[in-house]
């Protein structure tokens, strides 16, 4: 471990890198000295590791490849190199220039799609990359784009590194032996497993920790019983959805799972390879459980306005006509107590605050004031953290006009029906003393007009926040932040917490400045209200943190994943203030209990993966570089394949196969690469895929089948294909995960006919005698299929596909022969793409084709076996010659010898 130190201080002192905590620095120095994947835990960011790997690297004596990479994170670490070896490769730069960066070394971001082009087409020197940092290595599968990279790679060039990072766990918990097939793409053969619970991550995080303030918030009476009659209906749902699926394992669909935030992808981990087998009523339980996750977690995120305002939404017959749910006894009892959210028992406009937002209040105008008397701090900043953009539009709205004001404008922009206001909810003059119903005045809710009454002034009719609602109205996107300015005289000790006044206010500058210059350049308290996710300027949370510098943090909602972030900003602090953070948590309720689950699910999944490491089996060669994997990739990529067999030498050619560009976002060319067919580029304008001089594939999706019959498309590539390739084929693709099968309930509207598809394909097939149509369950079984189909075959002309349909030689055609007559001269037997123009040439007319010998027609096809098929055509009579072959024809009676009567 000592000789470990004094490399890093080594590379400290030459390279000038980050500091790092203790496990950091570990599992750079394990990167460091070989290759691997490393696995974390949600929150625990290895950016620092990432960004002093590639300080170690950035020369231009290196060539590092950077995968996966979003444009964030690609601003953050340019920025953060700062150095001119750092480039960033798009589709806008053109070959050349890619060429260029490519042999001047450093780092490069590039998008996955324009690598693969560059490594197939030589462009840029494999065999001289240094190594390929992955990120979001859970995606790496042998089918996507990201492992063609990586295998093209690692046949050309054995001794550059790979490093793979993670944080997410869960996606290696699905399916069997998902680690192990990923770890197989990455070409690696150590896996770092680095959980919250590690010793060295706890260590780490225990030398400098937030002062936490924990406030557990009871619910009220009326939330509670709200709860307990989702939550039963939950319940109800998932018995009934298990009880008509028994053969199918449901462990994972529990109502504590159904609280979660990655409830949807536990539903597809289940159900999505089976979700063709399921009946009606199963996909109406599933939406019914997502209804009712959204309801309560409106409950808890929202205000009780647009609670009460989802609940009667779905008190409707049309919808109780599919789902199931409204029509159980919870249910009633549901609609029956959700009036007594908003109104009281006079039926008057009164209703409830969010348990939350009075110790919110309490906390920035009397908590933080004092706190900043206390400490004589003029300047600070206060993060409110959220789970949702909603959410933190929703506290800026009550921040700056009031919980009071806030709720009667949203029961106006859910168009309630309110007769009256109750007195004691009317404690703002901003409040109307007369509210004008729509079925009494039964005028359009634009035109009404509210009339106020001011304390100390006359009545007056205000026009404004008609507007302003229906502004409000018209919101879909909310901003991702919000930033308000703390009024001065909340900071006196003469404020006082009931005061509805205007305390806080909107900063007007904020699409004009970033928040590291407002947060620098503004001299008052402010607030920033925020997701968990962060800004859109930064990479993580985290990273928000060191830019923000906050004195105070609420934490409205629960996060794990925000929870460890601030753990590691404060870890990694070098200022003595300690960061105090509020974290607002209803007790004993789902809130809690989705929040423990997340623990305890991800604590499972490590476990799981833990005992997976000490059982996993990894082959000595897994990483690409022994010799025996050398002599594998000769044999597979090498011009010419030495093979024995029957104790003779044989040698096999190198098969080609030529692929459209645009094909290359589909996993099928990976795959086709995976089976030893070379690959080879190109942008052709006839077909997708050219197997040999004569095959010609286009494939298609089932989605995009359909789209290219309705629009007329795939009717102009079959007839491009027939042109200039004697065996045209259509290949119609299945998602592997999908039912392998034409479903005749493709089609969703009531109004469009199921078999509308089958009868254009049945007629395209009519127009194309020629033309081959292949079904294929998944990209794997196509790959296989275009090798079978190779198999002894002709390489294709690369010349003559890249010139084909191309402008140019369309208008040869049609300047030499009708276009009509050449699409029916076509589909003669015997006429093939070679002979074709020579058959039109030398032919003159069909009247002379006729006449001539078979002889004759040798000499303009060139070839006797096409000749014999088109005078045989043409000349045989194709009908039963004698009258015993009819009478074989006929059927047998089966009253044979039975006399009439």
């Amino acid at each position: 471990m000592s000789q470990d130190l004094d490399i890093t201080d080594a590379l400290l002192a030459k390279t000038n890198l980050t500091f790092m905590l203790d496990f950091e620095t570990q599992i750079f120095l394990d990167l460091l000295h070989g290759d691997g994947l490393v696995l974390t835990s949600k929150g625990i960011n290895l950016d620092l590791v990432i960004l002093n790997l590639l300080k170690v690297y950035c020369d231009a004596g290196n060539l590092v490849i950077v995968l996966n990479a979003t444009e964030i994170e690609e601003k953050h670490y340019t920025e953060k190199l700062n150095d001119p070896n750092v480039y960033k490769t798009t589709c806008d730069v053109n070959t050349k220039d890619r060429e260029e960066k490519y042999l001047s070394g450093g780092i490069h971001f590039v998008t996955t799609r324009i690598l693969v082009m560059d490594m197939l087409k030589k462009r840029i020197p494999i065999e001289k990359i240094t190594g390929i940092i992955v990120l979001r290595a859970q995606k790496i599968l042998e089918s996507c784009q990201e492992a063609f990279v990586l295998r093209l790679y690692r046949q050309n060039n054995k001794v550059g590194f790979i490093k793979g990072f993670s944080n997410n766990v869960h996606s290696f918990t699905v399916g069997y032996g998902h680690i192990e097939r990923v770890m197989r793409a990455l070409f690696v053969k150590e896996l770092y497993i680095w959980p919250r619970f590690h010793s060295t991550i706890v260590q780490s995080l225990k030398t400098r920790q937030p002062h936490v303030i924990e406030l557990h918030i009871p619910i009220t009476e009326k939330m509670k019983k709200m709860q307990t009659y989702i939550l039963e209906l939950m319940n109800l749902t998932v018995k009934e959805l298990k009880r008509i699926n028994k053969s199918i394992e449901l462990q994972e669909i529990t109502v504590e799972n159904c609280l979660t935030k990655k409830f949807h992808k536990i539903l597809q981990a289940q159900l999505d390879v089976i979700w063709h087998q399921l009946s009606k009523k199963s996909f109406q339980l599933v939406a019914d459980l997502k209804t009712l996750r959204h309801l309560i977690i409106t409950m808890f995120h929202s205000d009780p306005v647009t609670f009460y305002s989802s609940i009667i939404s779905y008190r409707t017959k049309e919808y109780a006509q599919n789902a199931t749910w409204v029509l159980l006894e919870p249910a009633e009892l549901l609609f029956t107590h959700a009036n007594s959210f908003i109104f009281n028992n006079n039926k008057e406009f009164y209703p409830e605050f969010c348990p939350k937002w009075e110790p919110l209040l309490e906390i920035l105008k009397v908590e933080i004031p004092a706190e900043m008397r206390k400490t004589n701090l003029k300047d600070c900043t206060i993060l409110i953290l959220c789970a949702d953009y909603k959410s933190c539009h929703q506290l800026k709205e009550i921040l700056t006009k009031g919980p009071h004001f806030y709720l009667y404008l949203n029961a106006f922009k859910k168009k309630l029906q309110i007769k009256k206001i109750s007195d004691s909810f009317r404690v703002t003059d901003k409040i109307p003393t007369e509210i004008i119903v729509m079925e009494e005045k039964k005028e359009d809710f634009k035109n009404k007009k509210l009339k106020y009454t001011s304390s100390g002034s006359d009545t007056k009719e205000v026009d404004n926040d008609q507007n302003k609602i229906e502004e409000e109205e018209e919101i879909e996107n909310f901003k991702n932040s919000y930033i308000l300015t703390m009024s001065q005289t909340i900071c006196e000790e003469n404020s006082s917490t009931s005061d509805e006044s205007f305390v806080f206010e909107p900063f007007s500058q904020l699409e004009n400045m970033d928040l590291t210059q407002i947060c620098q350049t503004v001299n008052e308290p402010k607030i920033l209200l925020q997701t968990f996710k962060g800004s859109n300027e930064f990479i993580n949370l985290q990273n928000t943190l060191e830019n923000v510098k906050p004195s105070f943090i609420i934490m409205y909602h629960c996060s794990m994943t925000a929870v460890r972030e601030i753990e590691m900003y404060e870890a990694h602090k070098k200022e003595k203030d300690v960061v105090k953070v509020y974290f607002l948590l209803h007790s004993d309720t789902v809130e809690e209990q989705s929040y423990l689950t997340t623990l305890r699910r991800e604590k499972e999944a490590f476990e799981y993966l833990i005992e997976s490491k000490s059982k996993m089996v990894i082959p000595a060669d897994q990483d690409g570089k022994s010799e025996d994997c050398l002599a594998l990739h000769r044999m597979i990529s090498s011009p010419e394949k030495n093979t024995r067999q029957g104790g003779k030498e044989q040698i096999a050619k190198k098969q080609i196969i030529i692929i459209d560009m645009r094909e290359f976002r589909s996993e099928l060319p990976s795959l086709i690469h995976k089976r030893g067919i070379d690959i080879e580029p190109l942008t052709i304008s006839v077909g997708d895929y050219i197997l040999t001089p004569e095959i010609c594939i286009e494939r298609k999706s089932v989605s995009d089948l359909i789209g290219s019959l309705r629009s007329g498309r795939l009717y102009q590539q079959c007839t491009n294909m027939s042109r200039y390739y004697s065996k045209p084929m259509l290949l119609i693709e299945f998602d592997q995960n999908k039912r392998f099968g034409w479903e005749s309930s493709y089609m969703i509207s009531s109004d469009s006919n199921s078999f509308e598809i089958q009868q254009k394909l049945l007629l395209l097939t009519l127009n194309f005698p020629k033309l081959k149509i292949i079904w294929s369950p998944s990209p794997y079984a196509s790959a296989q299929l275009f090798e079978e189909l190779k198999a002894g075959k002709e390489e294709p002309n690369v010349a003559y596909a890249t010139a084909a349909g191309g402008e140019q030689d369309l208008d040869v055609i049609q300047s030499k022969y009708n276009s009509n007559i050449y699409d029916l001269i076509q589909k003669l037997p015997g006429v093939t793409s070679k002979n074709i123009d020579s058959f039109l040439r030398k032919g003159v007319s069909m009247d002379e084709i006729v006449k001539k010998s078979e002889e004759e027609l040798k000499e303009i096809l060139g070839n006797s076996i096409d000749a014999q098929t088109l005078y045989s055509i043409i000349h045989e009579e194709h009908k039963p010659k004698s009258d015993d072959t009819n009478e074989k024809l006929k059927p047998k009676s089966r009253f044979k010898g039975i006399k009439k009567k």
